[in-house]
């Protein structure tokens, strides 16, 4: 992970939601209530296109007849395109093994809370439980509880932050992410060959690849109207793997025509969505598009979350093949460690993280 700051970060008192739920249930302390034009609008699923979601069969793209592949290649085209999200379906990943990551998830959560204290996650870091990106006193925070690990290289680990507890954790996480690092590496093969790269020029570029993960935790919420599970924001990554736990209700919303659109999970299916990395490399061809998450009066949520991006040590830019007279460069070249640490020294705040890789045009009266 991107180093610690080097000085000191005020983040004044951070109640626990998970403690807050337990011991004032009708109370919503003022630094989780949000400003009127940031408050969610909760509303049932929207009716097609809207509630659409595009849906990849990775079987077909691995495993199908031409005519197949050609057909889901089109469509996960698209959908990178026209979305930034879809959802895969028969991904390969052993069903059980999504079940148990999700209920030893859930058995962390509900550990005492000077258990989970333990493993505390540092103002300015994204390592550990608590809330991440709050860096000042006075900012709104999410109605969420947060653990998060690095994972690859082995370099990122904060072994004094992997838990003890439940017994088994640490090694479903091993297996998990081992089997979700390879669903990214062979998902962006077929985006390369859908853009028409050749299919291993991510995993060439990329180096060792930078992997973590993050469990959120959104308890029920007395007043979900008046706060956010997560704020709106894009995915600093290439890609990001989102597994929501089964019974849970919506929570997940992404922004799309300037509308945000709750989405129904499809039962075992993992939620693909495009990162800041990927619009840079195409030259905004696909975009990374804003999302957040929303509490539920009555049902907690959870879900887990996979972050898989180049090595730190990359630099990136436009490719060429996405550069020309009517496609002029939209982003400069940088270091993608530089761009992680100026991420996750930021709170989340839509896709204004970005603007720092953006080429700044004059405008033109």
């Amino acid at each position: 992970m991107p180093p610690v700051p080097i000085s000191p970060i005020k983040v004044g008192h951070i109640d626990d939601v998970q403690e807050l739920r337990k011991t004032k249930p009708r109370t919503i302390p003022q630094r989780f209530v949000r400003d009127m034009t940031e408050r969610p609008t909760l509303t049932t699923p929207l009716p097609p296109p809207y509630s659409d979601m595009p849906v990849i069969d990775f079987y077909k793209l691995s495993k199908g007849n031409k005519e197949e592949v050609l057909t889901e290649l089109f469509n996960l085209a698209t959908a990178c395109e026209e979305w930034g999200f879809f959802q895969v379906i028969n991904h390969e990943i052993d069903l059980n093994l999504l079940e148990s990551i999700e209920n030893l998830s859930r058995e962390f959560f509900m550990l005492p809370l000077e258990e989970k204290q333990k493993y505390p996650m540092a103002p300015g870091t994204v390592q550990g439980y608590g809330q991440a990106f709050v860096f000042s006193e006075d900012q709104k925070l999410d109605w969420c509880n947060m653990f998060a690990l690095g994972i690859e290289p082995q370099y990122v680990r904060n072994p004094n932050l992997w838990p003890k507890k439940p017994e088994k954790f640490s090694e479903t996480v091993e297996e998990y992410s081992g089997e979700i690092r390879k669903l990214c590496y062979n998902l962006l093969t077929y985006i390369a060959l859908g853009l028409g790269l050749k299919g291993d020029e991510f995993e060439k570029m990329f180096g060792i690849s930078v992997q973590a993960v993050r469990m959120n935790y959104y308890p029920p919420c007395s007043r979900p109207d008046l706060v956010l599970g997560l704020s709106p924001h894009s995915d600093g990554s290439a890609l990001t793997v989102l597994q929501q736990a089964k019974g849970g209700p919506v929570g997940l919303q992404i922004l799309k025509d300037n509308t945000w659109v709750p989405i129904q999970p499809i039962p075992n299916a993992l939620v693909i969505n495009i990162g800041d990395t990927i619009e840079v490399l195409t030259n905004g061809k696909y975009r990374s598009v804003e999302h957040r998450a929303v509490a539920h009066e009555e049902k907690d949520r959870l879900s887990i979350v996979t972050f898989f991006a180049p090595s730190y040590e990359v630099e990136l830019g436009p490719m060429p093949e996405f550069v020309d007279e009517n496609h002029p460069c939209k982003y400069k070249r940088y270091s993608h460690g530089e761009y992680s640490k100026h991420y996750v020294t930021n709170k989340l705040q839509g896709k204004k993280t970005l603007d720092f890789a953006k080429i700044q045009t004059k405008n033109k009266n």
